[in-house]
This record gives C-alpha cells, sequence and structure tokens, in this order.
C-alpha cells in the first residue's frame, strides 16, 4: 500500500440502501479513494444482530458489493470485500471483548434503540455490536473513519479499547480519528422530514431507494410533505423545505444558500419536480450500471475473493501481533 494515511468504512448489506446512505457515506468514497489507502468492507456479520432470510441476506450482499462498484469504487485504487471473508474480524472482536466492560456496552443508545425495535431478539450479537466494529477498524491499523452521528458513541469506545489494550499489553494498535466530510449531509424522511430517512419506514414515500427509477423518484418528491407557507428558504421551522433544499445542493454540488437563491420566488411545485429531477439524474444511471454488475456475478465474486486476500494479508499481520501480545502461542506455518 502507498505511504497515504488508512481508512476503513463499512456498511450493512441488511436492504436496499436509501440516498441518505449514498450521500453520508459512498458518494464520497469515490473521491476519498484517491486519497487515502482506503478499505470499504460489506458487514454481513452485523447484519446477523437482526434477524435475516438467508436467501435475502446474500442477495443483499451482492447487491451493495455491485453498488460499491457502480459508484465509482475502484478494486485497483480501494480493498472491497465482504467482512464474513476476513475471520480475522471475528478472532480480534473476541481478544476486544476481554477488555471491554459490560456497562460499556449497555449503555449505548443504538442498543437500547434496537433492543426496543427489536424485543423478541434482544441478543448478545447486538449488545457486542460496537466491539466488532471496533476491531474492524482497529485490524487495518485504521487512522480515519468516515462517520454519522449515529456512529460517534462506536467509535469513541473503539478508541477507549486501542488506549487500554495499548496501556495493558504495550503499544501496538493506532488510536482512529473520526473524519468529517466537507458537509456533512442528513437526510430526512420525506414523509415526516423531523426523522431520519430509513429504507425500513413502512410508508415507501418517505423514502428514496437506490433501486428507485426515475419516475419513481420524481413522484416521490412530488409528493414530499412541505408546509402552509410558500418560500423555499433553509429554516428550523421548515423542516420539510429544510431537507428537500439540503438533499437538492448535496447532489447539485452547490451550498444551501445558492440553491434558496436559484428558487427565489418560485413555487413549491416546481421545486419538488426540480429536486427529483436532479436527483433522479444521479441515481438512474448508477442503478443502471448496477444491475448491469449485478448481471456478472463472476466478476463480483473475484473482487470480493482479491479484497479478501488482501485485507487478510493486513489483518493477520496486526492479529498475529495482538496474539503475541496478549500471551497466545504463535500458529505453526
Amino acid at each position: 500500500m502507498e505511504d497515504k494515511k488508512i481508512l476503513f468504512s463499512a456498511v450493512q448489506p441488511s436492504g436496499i440502501l436509501t440516498i441518505g446512505n449514498y450521500l453520508g457515506a459512498i458518494k464520497n468514497w469515490k473521491n476519498l479513494q484517491n486519497d487515502y489507502n482506503s478499505i470499504f468492507s460489506g458487514a454481513d456479520l452485523h447484519t446477523l444482530t437482526v434477524k435475516q432470510d438467508p436467501q435475502t441476506l446474500r442477495a443483499n450482499s451482492y447487491q451493495l458489493a455491485a453498488l460499491f462498484l457502480a459508484c465509482g469504487l475502484d478494486p485497483e485504487k480501494s480493498i472491497i470485500f465482504m467482512q464474513s471473508h476476513v475471520p480475522a474480524h471475528a478472532e480480534l472482536a473476541w481478544v476486544l471483548n476481554t477488555i471491554t466492560y459490560p456497562g460499556e456496552l449497555s449503555r449505548m443508545t443504538q442498543f437500547k434503540d434496537k433492543s426496543q425495535k427489536h424485543q423478541e431478539n434482544i441478543n448478545m450479537g447486538l449488545m457486542d455490536y460496537p466491539v466488532l466494529m471496533a476491531a474492524d477498524i482497529l485490524l487495518y491499523n485504521t487512522e480515519l473513519v468516515p462517520i454519522g452521528a449515529d456512529q460517534k458513541q462506536h467509535l469513541e469506545l473503539a478508541r477507549d479499547l486501542a488506549i487500554r489494550f495499548n496501556g495493558r499489553f504495550g503499544e501496538l494498535f493506532k488510536v482512529p480519528e473520526p473524519y468529517f466530510g466537507k458537509t456533512a449531509t442528513r437526510v430526512m424522511s420525506l414523509q415526516e422530514p423531523t426523522k431520519k430517512m430509513s429504507k425500513s419506514d413502512a410508508n415507501l414515500n418517505s423514502f428514496i431507494s437506490m433501486d428507485d427509477d426515475k419516475d419513481t423518484i420524481i413522484r416521490k418528491f412530488k409528493r414530499a410533505v412541505t408546509d402552509s407557507d410558500n418560500k423555499i428558504i433553509f429554516s428550523e421551522d421548515k423542516p420539510g423545505i429544510s431537507n428537500l433544499l439540503t438533499i437538492y445542493s448535496a447532489f447539485r454540488g452547490i451550498s444551501i444558500k445558492e440553491a434558496e437563491a436559484e428558487f427565489e420566488g418560485k413555487g413549491y411545485g416546481d421545486f419538488k419536480v426540480k429536486v427529483g429531477e436532479t436527483v433522479a439524474d444521479v441515481i438512474d444511471p448508477i442503478r443502471q450500471e448496477k444491475n448491469r454488475i449485478l448481471s456478472d456475478k463472476t466478476y463480483i465474486d473475484a473482487v470480493l475473493k482479491d479484497g479478501a486476500e488482501r485485507a487478510s494479508r493486513i489483518a493477520y499481520k496486526v492479529l498475529s501481533k495482538v496474539y503475541k501480545k496478549v500471551g497466545l502461542l504463535p500458529r505453526s506455518r
């Protein structure tokens, strides 16, 4: 790998992603891979903390890998792989479990939230999720981790565990830093703009899927909730319009102020159509390219195999040092 900082990020293959996932993560990765030694993973082990249909999970994993590639991730520049294809992730998670305290995990906001949503399946994996995430990060001596607001607590635990391990067994892990993009794009529901856009929302009009075609995207934006006022300005008391301005400016690559100026004096109807068309012009070609890539699963398998091999070479060098530090015998070669 070139002498650049190491950046790691992962997305769960738990269903079709939304434009929130795209703007918050994958869109930025294409540029980041030019500036950093980038490692991108499908976090398939993490998905198991919630009940999954095995066939659907396999299909979703292929969908995610194809989406990575369709969004411009280059297997020559980046390491692209599935988490479960590198067993060192689970192996390091076990070691980190031995220096993690139950109170730390029970206080995690995401654990509390998911326990409320999945009361019939509150499992140890759900509680231990942040330790596996810490292993994902520390295994590659990651220096930068692109995160959203909902992952800050998990990254803090990864940092704490790196410091704790280093203090107890001697310096080994780099303490990862959060990476925040130039603009933090938080995309809200089109129907309830005070809550985050989610692919699991029962109302299909509340989110834009990366699998929606052009007509569907425009139709959903036409139905987006706004307010009784007719001013297109960013304001706390106008969450619907503010959300649409955020989405439009992110897809156009302009500031909120520039977007406001563009629509000054125009009505909500024209504004919503323009937002829909702008989003569709970006998303629809990605959807078509993803479907083209999906038709060649042999190619996807080859990319993931190569990525897992490259990831493993890095991961097992770190893991062998961990095992030596904690007193385990070296593996025979």
